[in-house]
């Protein structure tokens, strides 16, 4: 992969760490239970694979039209993984040394509304013990973030494999 196209994915890297910075702090600052809900959850999943896809069309544009499987994933791969580490430490420093008091909200938000999704499908003692479960986890502690960053990495890059195998285009062989 040229250097140019490198860099263009670094730097989409980097803005989609802002993008998501922005999203998580505003959320911060708006309301806590957008931490923990599902919509929110959404909307940065759809954000990560916009810049991902916006990075291999860029490559591919640097490349001259033309951009090999191996280099349009790695093209999506580092934007993703460059935004992804970025949010995790956000998590991290915002929950860890700046409100950790918001962490236990935002833990108790995300408790209240699994047990209300699962009152139906399981007994009282296995309510209890979920719930008690989930107490005792640190959701923001770093194997927990870094075991989130490493699913999500996971799953963006099976959405990347696709994505490389969409927009791939080598150069005709003239025989």
């Amino acid at each position: 992969m040229e250097t140019s196209a490198k860099s263009s994915a670094i730097n989409y890297g980097y803005y989609l760490a802002i993008t998501l910075a922005i999203l998580i702090i505003v959320a911060y600052v708006i309301n806590l239970e957008y931490l923990a809900g599902g919509w929110y959850s959404i909307l940065l999943f759809v954000a990560v694979i916009v810049f991902g896809i916006l990075s291999v069309v860029k490559a591919k544009a640097i490349s001259g039209g033309y951009l090999s499987f191996k280099h349009s994933f790695t093209s999506y791969f580092i934007t993703v993984a460059i935004g992804l580490f970025a949010s995790s430490l956000l998590f991290y420093i915002l929950f860890n040394f700046i409100d950790i008091e918001a962490a236990e909200t935002v833990k108790q938000i995300s408790i209240d509304a699994q047990t209300k999704s699962m009152q139906g499908f399981l007994d009282e003692d296995a309510l209890n013990t979920m719930i008690d479960t989930m107490q005792e986890q640190n959701s923001y502690a770093i194997s927990a973030l870094l075991l989130v960053f490493l699913v999500q990495l996971i799953i963006h890059s099976i959405i990347g494999l696709i994505t490389a195998a969409f927009m791939k285009k080598n150069p005709e062989n003239d025989y």
